[in-house]
């Protein structure tokens, strides 16, 4: 569909601008043409809407409608034949295609291509061939593991990487270990005090690493606050006491160091299982405690060069009153990058590391996924990076999503309240296992295996369903229903039609493509024009670094497949012809679908 709205862009384009012409008008570019979807196919299926002209032309957009049709019809009539019928409906240029053409070329592309169907363009081409994109995400703290915010967070970067990987990107996934600070010196202290004299590991009490760590936190948090209504239980000192271990963490003591490493591998270790089951993988991965001292040295470049400067009070600042405006009390916007003491702050450290990461894998595009509680420091870390003049600097993006929440409430992880990852995953899993088996499928499908794919399909699917941008509820009932716009309801319609493939083949019914000028039925059209768009779905879903552009489109294929199931039967087609050409509608159906699902985690199944 994509080539078809590209020809019907340049006719209209053309007699448009031979119309504004004769009116001594100045000529339009190709992209100021709009090319929608009518809502009414017998209308035309393609529309080009030409409001915007009327001002200009001091004309109604019906009669501009008019005229464009009566040049493309007297001068570019070869042309418009490749594309179907033009025709003027209102204030619009309306195209009905040419099914019978159009519907072999896009199902044969999807069989020729394959799984390459959808990422490459009219040319032939990958829609973001020879660009180079970082993705950083996840970004987990090794004081606790992962919970519903990360999984978010996750499900966003692992899809947004495979949907830029399936337009032509390449693309190098990278993960930030948060793995020093004063919050990871409390989960050592609580280790300390509660466990190092018993030996305590997560093996011996049979817990996840992270899972024994994320304790380790929680009771450092009720040590240093003590019992609800009992102040004379809260230990206050506790904070200065986990002050004290940084400060030997950073003076490198050998005793603090070696269980420092001991409890990040213990985290680092259920970490990478819970990556390990959700499907998400990473390319490289940086430590925070080996990038926290770098950007020092770029801040005091940028000072000799004037680009920072140094306030009274010895500090390194810059001015960002032109990126985030003016203070409170209406002064000057500045963002110290060196304390007085010459020690960094966090953002000297992302400098510092985005330069380091560029010099690791030349970039053009880095694209942060992060909280939009985050959104000030980006604005002002890439304009530094501007400033310095990093030219990549223009392609740094911040993939800004809202908070995700459990309909119970928020969640705070020092009060042992974190809805976790792994734990949620579970009562995903055992909800629909507990379907399959009231459904009586356990005997005739790997029941576990199954239920498995269903809790990632439903989380994964619910989750990226939302913009990014959006704060959102995760409803677990809601994400496992079997019905409605469900990553569960597409595992269904895959086996379905995996399933409607093997009858119509065990029943006789031999696939063709010789005779795909038989499909016309409006069911069968509609198909066949989704599977069409597959292409400029995924380039826009890349662009807009936006998931739920895919997850909306394979609804809405899932819809148009089961009416066109319904109305237009394949084994009691009228003919040997119709029904090898119905069952390859389906065929392509299908392999549209298993890569539209791996795009956004989704796990195909055969049967369910």
């Amino acid at each position: 569909m994509a080539e078809i709205k590209d020809l019907m862009r340049g006719v209209v384009c053309d007699a448009l601008n031979d119309f504004i012409a004769s009116k001594g008008g100045e000529s339009v570019a190709a992209d100021k043409i709009v090319v929608q979807t009518t809502p009414n196919p017998e209308m035309g299926d393609l529309g080009v809407p030409l409001f915007a002209f009327a001002k200009a032309l001091r004309m109604g957009p019906p009669q501009i409608a008019g005229e464009v049709c009566k040049i493309i019809c007297e001068k570019y009539a070869d042309r418009a034949k490749e594309c179907g019928e033009f025709l003027a409906v209102g204030p619009y240029v309306n195209l009905k295609l040419n099914k019978a053409d159009q519907a072999g070329s896009i199902l044969k592309k999807i069989a020729e291509q394959g799984e390459k169907y959808g990422s490459l363009n009219a040319d032939g081409k990958a829609h973001l061939e020879g660009r180079k994109v970082m993705v950083e995400f996840s970004s987990p703290n090794t004081n606790k593991p992962l919970h519903l915010g990360h999984l978010r967070n996750d499900a966003l970067g692992e899809s947004v990487s495979r949907i830029l990987k399936a337009a032509g990107a390449e693309v190098c996934k990278v993960d930030l270990i948060n793995n020093r600070g004063v919050h990871i010196c409390k989960s050592m202290l609580a280790y300390k005090w509660f466990h190092e004299e018993k030996g305590d590991t997560p093996e011996s009490l049979g817990m996840k690493g992270d899972h024994f760590v994320g304790q380790c936190y929680v009771e450092f948090d009720r040590w240093l606050k003590g019992e609800k209504d009992k102040p004379e239980t809260a230990h206050p000192e506790a904070s200065q006491q986990a002050e004290d271990m940084l400060i030997k963490w950073e003076a490198g003591d050998p005793e603090v160091r070696a269980l420092w490493q001991k409890m990040n591998d213990w985290t680092l270790e259920g970490v990478k299982e819970t990556y390990d089951r959700t499907g998400v993988s990473f390319d490289r991965f940086y430590f925070e405690s080996e990038t926290y001292l770098k950007g020092k040295d770029e801040i005091l470049k940028g000072l000799e060069k004037g680009v920072f400067f140094k306030a009274d009070d010895g500090s390194v600042r810059i001015d960002v009153t032109d990126v985030v405006g003016k203070g409170k009390d209406e002064d000057n916007h500045e963002k110290v990058l060196l304390r007085k003491d010459g020690t960094s702050v966090y953002i000297t450290q992302d400098i510092g590391t985005a330069i380091s990461r560029h010099g690791d894998w030349a970039f053009n595009q880095l694209v942060y996924v992060v909280a939009s509680e985050q959104n000030y420091h980006f604005k002002i870390l890439f304009h530094i990076l501007k400033k310095l003049g990093f030219d990549w600097a223009e392609k740094l993006y911040h993939l800004s999503y809202g908070l995700v929440n459990l309909p119970s409430g928020r969640m705070k992880s020092r009060e042992g309240t974190i809805v976790d990852a792994d734990d949620l995953i579970d009562s995903l899993h055992a909800d629909a296992l507990k379907a399959i088996e009231e459904r009586g499928r356990d005997g005739e499908v790997d029941a576990d295996d199954v239920a498995e794919k269903v809790a990632l399909g439903a989380l994964h699917y619910y989750l990226l369903q939302a913009t990014p941008i959006k704060d959102m509820l995760f409803n677990p009932e809601e994400s496992l229903s079997f019905n409605g716009n469900t990553g569960p309801y597409l595992q269904y319609m895959g086996a379905r039609i995996n399933s409607i493939l093997a009858k119509a083949k065990a029943s006789g019914v031999v696939s063709g493509s010789d005779h795909c000028d038989l499909l016309k039925e409006a069911d069968e059209w509609e198909l066949i024009k989704g599977l069409g768009d597959f292409p400029a779905v995924v380039a826009k879903a890349a662009e807009n670094l936006d998931p739920s552009v895919m997850t909306a489109y394979i609804y809405e294929l899932s819809k148009n497949f089961s009416k066109f199931y319904q109305n237009c039967s394949i084994v009691n087609a009228e003919s040997h012809e119709l029904k090898g050409a119905r069952l390859f509608l389906a065929e392509c159906t299908l392999t549209v679908m298993k890569k539209a699902l791996g795009l956004v985690l989704v796990p195909y199944l055969e049967k369910m």
